[in-house]
């Protein structure tokens, strides 16, 4: 799915507006680092690694905003500290524009050549995103047996990420081997991603999808009408707690008690080994009115507060492993790979 396109000669990004689906199907284009900020904080894109492919386009259309300044470096390095701060709690937005920083340490060269070395770069971390995620779906797709039926919390699709999935692309990856694999996509309130994203790209393709209500998981789990349960990441720590969209916890709990295997699929990016604990995650906290409204109805009381954390942390031990595209990793956690 086709959904985050970068024009490299007009320095235009364009990304399928998931505010609007599964009704419309619109573009926004970011044609300058405001734009970016913009897209990336009023989710017209969300999910971890779709967060850092725009972020890494963010950067070459910051740069061709400033390079006409005489000190275009310094506005540069203001601008990238403003993008990598946008959201607060995936970790692939500032490891996207570390990448680029970094890449610019590296050569001492005119804002123009700049320009071509980090559209290229940034196209290149958009081509590997995909090839990740493949990667990932073969050595997840192991873990599915046929008939599965797999809950999923949010959206960690196409839509998420470049465009194959994470979560998504293991159930992908299962039916690309033949297995046959149903979908019970929880709503994921308040934003709805389940209910709008993932239950809309999973019918463009024809798998079999179902949407529950938030608050079905236990009866559906006991009922013994799920058997798996896969969802994405924006953060995972050294000791394996995942930061994932708020209601994953609970979810998880849910499938200990049930005896149910809970699986966490994310690019190896996604792992900060800089931060032991769950506890050390940053925690976004959204607008009010994304609880208080749907659309531009007001669903509670005029003046009653709501708390709207778009994040909780998944403790490492409710986990049954975490599927990377290096390799599928089990507890207790240890993310050390040998070369």
């Amino acid at each position: 799915m086709k959904h985050i396109v970068f024009d490299a000669d007009r320095s235009v990004l364009k990304l399928l507006d998931q505010r609007l689906l599964p009704e419309q199907e619109k573009w926004f284009e970011c044609h300058k680092l405001e734009d970016v900020i913009f897209a990336l904080q009023q989710m017209v894109i969300r999910g971890a690694p779709a967060i850092g492919i725009t972020a890494a386009y963010g950067c070459c259309i910051l740069l061709k905003e400033v390079q006409c300044h005489r000190d275009w470096k310094s506005k540069l390095e203001q601008g990238l500290k403003i993008l990598s701060q946008a959201r607060p709690t995936a970790v692939n937005l500032s490891w996207a524009v570390k990448k680029m920083q970094d890449r610019m340490k590296d050569v001492e060269v005119s804002p123009k050549e700049l320009y071509e070395i980090w559209a290229k770069d940034a196209l290149e971390i958009h081509r590997q995103d995909i090839e990740m995620n493949k990667k990932m779906g073969r050595l997840g797709a192991d873990l599915l047996d046929d008939k599965d039926v797999v809950m999923t919390h949010c959206n960690a699709g196409a839509l998420a990420t470049g465009g194959y999935g994470t979560a998504l692309g293991v159930i992908r990856a299962a039916i690309e081997q033949g297995k046959q694999i149903t979908v019970i996509a929880n709503e994921t309130r308040p934003f709805l991603q389940g209910a709008r994203l993932t239950a809309y790209e999973l019918q463009k393709d024809d798998i079999p999808v179902k949407v529950a209500c938030d608050n079905a998981c236990a009866f559906l789990m006991k009922n013994q009408l799920v058997n798996k349960v896969i969802v994405g990441a924006d953060r995972i720590v050294a000791n394996g707690d995942v930061a994932n969209k708020i209601g994953t916890y609970g979810v998880a709990i849910l499938a200990r008690e049930h005896n149910i295997p809970f699986y966490v699929a994310a690019p190896f990016s996604t792992i900060d080994i800089g931060l032991s604990k769950g506890e050390d995650i940053p925690i976004e906290e959204r607008c009010p009115q994304e609880v208080t409204h749907i659309e531009n109805k007001q669903i509670t009381p005029q003046g009653v507060e709501v708390f709207n954390y778009a994040f909780d942390i998944t403790p490492a031990n409710l986990i049954s492993a975490i599927i990377t595209e290096k390799k599928v990793f089990y507890f207790p956690y240890d993310f050390k790979i040998n070369s």
